[in-house]
């Protein structure tokens, strides 16, 4: 009833939007007839201009309405005459200029912070924790849709407008709690709009803090190799649309995404998250993905193609954070190298000047651009520097900016700048390469990089404290315009997305927007297209439904998660048997079913390679990342490191190695329950579904299967569908699957299609590309457009 009577708070104040006094004596009889406290729900005004912008505003705010020449725009910094950043008809950049001038120092400092986490509500303790009146969310009588305090203090003491949402509520509360963040920031100074921005969030299940707001109420898509998987550019397109609209109605305008970092390391955590290690092939994928998300057209579009629909896309990572040396992720200390054994670099840029500053639509560029973590070692040929990316002027300002002619954005990845944690596996801050260097020294050289926004700080005191060394080493009008460049740039994201006419949401709209069963559809359609039939031995696949089948449970062994919780093991299904009840009769008596079959997650390596164990035993503390199940001896790998370096926190270690130590991997039982399996099932057919989050040898089982569904995480229907035979497979592979850990440790970490690839009892080779359809290998355009040659070819000019 209560979003019902603030939908129809809203339409009064639409309709009569020169009466306040109505719109306060109706929201007092709200109040009145329900005892509810909604004067807490902000209202907002909406004004039309005939044949112009349509504005709203919040009259709570202080902003008031000018009337100029028969038009009407916001008085933003209350001053009473308009503005040139304050008159919609003017050019982007000319408004972004006026405005950056009558900004403080502090407030451009303020519009350089990107937020950390911030979930909604507030957690109750962890990272994402926050106060409301000082008490916790479930302690305070707050609604779901308020600011904490924490938000208040960052956005009016530190003049941050760029915030990152992770877990939401409730399409609802996500509206209601983007008007009552748009209305603090419209009554403050210069009453700059809010950006706020996501990680992806359309993805079945969160995983990781890079994606922990997803699987909630929101259609649920295929990501990285998943949708690479599909071959299929027009499908991301498609794809970036849809999800364009549910961010813009859930008060989301930028997209941390997409991530087109090269898969060319098949040990890497991340590879997941990519389309692959085709050049060409993400090159295709990152264009649809960010035309998808930052095109407006139609009655939506303000100019350029920009408008009410687009949402800014962070394109992620330059120059590519795919060749982390070993399968290491730079999230951590042990995986802060990114090295370039077969000199290969030109092939990681590729996706990024090639793809997402090559726009197939009309707004020709990604919005903004973050580095990675990384050092990308030995790469910088100019200042001998082995600094992270974000650190790095040779990668920002002589590549990105001057070389390739890129003025939008670049944001750091978040935590740059903060101090590193006490031990190399520590999450903490990722500072790499400036390990030595204060807080505000960071920032400092962070600024003299190019680079022009801070992932994750909400304090803007190391910004200024950074302007005033620039001032002491350039002067103050020519510090003062590096910070008005980065402002411009910063503002004109927030212009050209319509966040100064009107920020607002109608709840009831952004409820009906978010989730709706077209867009629920579309995205279950693209999970299908992207599994991938590996193995159909003699044709045992499809299996008419309605037969038995025998699905064995999973021993899962006690583990820490991504946030480093722990979990304890545990034996059960690990899929939803009501979804395959709906498909088979299951049973949990071998003898009694006509097939069976195995859900497995591909092997999971125990750390990222790194043993605090092995450390403490005297060892460097460096450990294989295993693609194997079985137990796993790096006899191959590599004598000496390329990269090593803990200056600060483990200065001692100057080698990397891990060759000669061994490593299980976490889920080895898995393969035990596919040949236990295969020997109760006495001949009848052994099915395996594999949910695999990277590229893993096949060869310990293969053999003893009759059919390998393969997925990179969608729903179990969309693998029953395929079985089935309801639906026809049509993935592809969007990396090679290696025949054994003997390859994975010869392939350079930044070369593509460089391993020997599995070759299956019935003469398929697992290679890039390769799938089978009910008829066999499928050979169709998307083969004959992304196969190695022409990747081989998409390198920069």
């Amino acid at each position: 009833m209560y979003a019902g009577i603030v939908s129809i708070c809203h339409i009064f104040s639409h309709r009569y939007e020169t009466s306040r006094m109505k719109a306060r004596l109706f929201i007092a009889f709200a109040i009145a007839c329900t005892g509810m406290n909604v004067s807490a729900q902000t209202q907002f005004t909406i004004v039309n201009n005939k044949n112009g912008a349509t504005l709203g505003y919040s009259p709570a705010s202080g902003v008031k309405i000018l009337k100029v020449g028969g038009l009407q725009f916001k008085d933003l910094n209350r001053n009473g005459k308009l503005d040139k950043y304050e008159d919609w008809r003017l050019p982007v950049d000319e408004r972004a200029k006026d405005l950056v001038k009558k900004m403080s120092v502090e407030q451009i400092a303020g519009l350089m912070l990107y937020s950390i986490h911030q979930s909604i509500p507030a957690a109750e303790m962890g990272f994402r924790s926050g106060t409301y009146n000082g008490k916790t969310f479930l302690h305070s009588g707050a609604r779901p849709a308020d600011l904490t305090d924490q938000q208040k203090a960052f956005l009016k003491n530190d003049h941050l407008r760029h915030i990152l949402v992770t877990s939401l509520q409730s399409p609802a509360v996500a509206a209601e709690w983007n008007n009552n963040v748009q209305a603090y920031a419209e009554g403050l100074d210069l009453g700059i709009p809010a950006n706020n921005s996501s990680d992806p969030r359309h993805t079945a299940t969160a995983t990781t803090e890079f994606n922990e707001g997803a699987g909630g109420q929101i259609s649920l898509w295929p990501d990285g190799l998943a949708m690479a998987a599909t071959f299929d550019p027009s499908l991301v397109r498609q794809f970036g649309e849809i999800a364009g609209k549910e961010y813009r109605a859930l008060g989301i305008t930028t997209a941390l995404s997409p991530q087109i970092d090269l898969g060319t390391e098949p040990r890497w955590y991340r590879i997941g998250m990519t389309f692959g290690e085709s050049s060409q092939l993400t090159t295709d994928m990152a264009r649809a993905y960010i035309d998808g998300f930052q095109t407006s057209a139609g009655a939506a579009e303000i100019k350029d193609g920009w408008g009410y629909h687009s949402v800014n896309a962070m394109v992620k990572h330059w120059p590519g954070g795919g060749p982390e040396e070993g399968g290491r992720d730079a999230h951590w200390a042990y995986g802060k190298f990114a090295v370039y054994p077969g000199n290969n670099l030109q092939e990681h840029i590729s996706p990024f000047v090639n793809g997402a500053l090559k726009l197939n639509e009309k707004t020709l560029k990604a919005a903004a651009v973050m580095p990675y973590y990384t050092i990308s070692y030995n790469q910088d040929t100019k200042n001998k520097e082995n600094v992270g990316n974000g650190f790095s002027k040779y990668l920002i300002t002589d590549l990105l900016r001057t070389q390739y002619k890129y003025d939008g954005v670049v944001c750091t990845d978040w935590l740059i700048t903060a101090d590193e944690g006490k031990t190399p596996d520590q999450f903490a801050g990722k500072s790499w390469g400036v390990e030595k260097l204060s807080v505000a020294e960071r920032h400092y050289k962070v600024l003299l990089a190019g680079v022009d926004q801070f992932g994750g700080n909400n304090d803007v005191k190391p910004i200024v404290e950074a302007y005033k060394m620039g001032v002491k080493d350039f002067g103050e009008q020519a510090f003062r315009e590096r910070f008005e460049q980065s402002g411009i740039r910063l503002l004109r994201n927030i212009f050209r997305t319509g966040l100064f006419e009107n920020p607002y949401l109608d709840v009831e709209t952004s409820k009906q927007a978010v989730g709706n069963k077209d867009f629920m559809k579309a995205g279950y359609d693209a999970q299908v297209k992207s599994v991938v039939l590996l193995k159909n031995h003699q044709a045992v696949l499809p299996v008419q439904q309605k037969k038995t089948v025998y699905v064995p449970k999973m021993y899962t062994a006690a583990a820490r998660d991504w946030w480093g919780n722990f979990m304890p093991a545990k034996f059960e299904y690990t899929v939803d048997t009501n979804t395959i009840k709906k498909y088979y009769n299951l049973t949990a008596d071998p003898n009694a079913a006509d097939f069976a079959i195995v859900f497995v997650n591909s092997p999971q390596s125990p750390s990222g390679g790194y043993d605090s164990n092995d450390r403490r035993k005297g060892g460097n503390g460096y450990v294989p990342v295993t693609l194997q199940y079985e137990t796993y001896t790096a006899t191959d790998a590599r004598e000496k490191s390329i990269a090593a370096g803990d200056p600060v926190v483990d200065p001692t270690v100057l080698d990397r190695s891990y060759k000669n130590k061994t490593v299980t991997a976490a889920n080895f039982t898995d393969l035990q329950t596919i040949l236990d399996t295969k020997e109760m099932m006495r001949g009848k057919p052994v099915i395996v579904s594999v949910t695999a989050s990277k590229p893993m040898v096949f060869r310990e089982f293969e053999s003893q299967v009759d059919g390998i569904v393969l997925n990179f995480g969608v729903s179990t229907q969309a693998v029953l569908d395929i079985i089935s035979g309801k639906q026809a497979p049509s993935g592809l592979l969007p990396v090679q699957m290696p025949a054994n850990m003997h390859t994975v440790e010869m392939q350079k970490e930044d070369l593509p299609f460089d391993m020997e690839c599995h070759v299956d009892a019935d003469g398929h080779r697992y290679d890039f590309g390769f799938g089978l359809d009910w008829k066999g290998v499928i050979s169709d355009e998307r083969t004959k457009r992304y196969g190695h040659e022409s990747s081989a070819l998409a390198g920069v000019k």
